[in-house]
């Protein structure tokens, strides 16, 4: 199994109602992904039930345990029985810099998310999307992609 992580640090986040957001963000987040991957030529993800669980798993760690970074990220993958080539993008932050957009921006900025996000064999995406306070701010975003072949 080959494995590929990287992370990048976001101040993103637009205070509404958690269920509203929460669906509206992630659909956002795949949106922004696929149309950055549509603009160089590449297939869009689709949204795949166990990348979504084990993102949606690791930011509720995070979250919970208030910090950020992918931890075992290997260990993850293999106890939710993903396999192939693997990648993680992480993202929070809180303000007016959090739409969908202007954290794949962000990933787009940075080589090593951008690697995740444009690498041609990755097919498959897990969002695991969290709300509240974190990192010292009250209202937090805090964003796991998890890509796959």
């Amino acid at each position: 199994m080959a494995l590929f992580a990287a992370t990048f640090f976001v101040f993103a986040a637009t205070p509404t109602a958690f269920g509203a957001r929460q669906a509206a963000t992630q659909a956002g987040v795949l949106h922004a992904i696929n149309a950055a991957r549509a603009a160089h030529g590449l297939q869009p993800l689709r949204l795949d039930a166990g990348l979504d669980r084990a993102a949606a798993v690791h930011t509720a760690e995070m979250l919970r345990g208030n910090y950020f970074a992918h931890g075992d990220f290997a260990g993850r993958m293999t106890a939710f029985h993903l396999g192939g080539t693997l990648g993680e993008n992480l993202a929070w932050g809180s303000g007016s810099a959090g739409s969908p957009r202007s954290i794949v921006q962000m990933w787009l900025a940075s080589p090593e998310h951008r690697a995740n996000l444009l690498r041609p064999g990755f097919r498959r995406l897990g969002l695991g999307l969290g709300y509240g306070a974190f990192q010292g701010q009250g209202s937090a975003t805090v964003v796991t992609a998890d890509f796959g072949s």
